[in-house]
């Protein structure tokens, strides 16, 4: 299931800049940090690939049977 957003658009004078807000479910299922650095990556012109440069350990445990 995906979580529609909105593009925004600033225009200035001399400069524009593009926004995309990260809805809360979203940031907090991924364990976002304030201030972390991620890259984004143009898969095709469909897809566009928020990676993170310093992935955080998974949270799930492996068990051994």
């Amino acid at each position: 299931m995906g979580c529609p957003t909105k593009i925004q658009l600033i225009k200035r004078k001399e400069s524009e800049q593009w926004y995309i807000n990260f809805p809360a479910q979203i940031a907090q299922a991924m364990e976002f940090k304030k201030g972390e650095t991620v890259e984004w990556v143009v898969e095709d012109k469909s897809q566009l690939v928020l990676r993170r440069r310093d992935t955080p350990p998974s949270t799930l445990k492996k068990t051994l049977d």
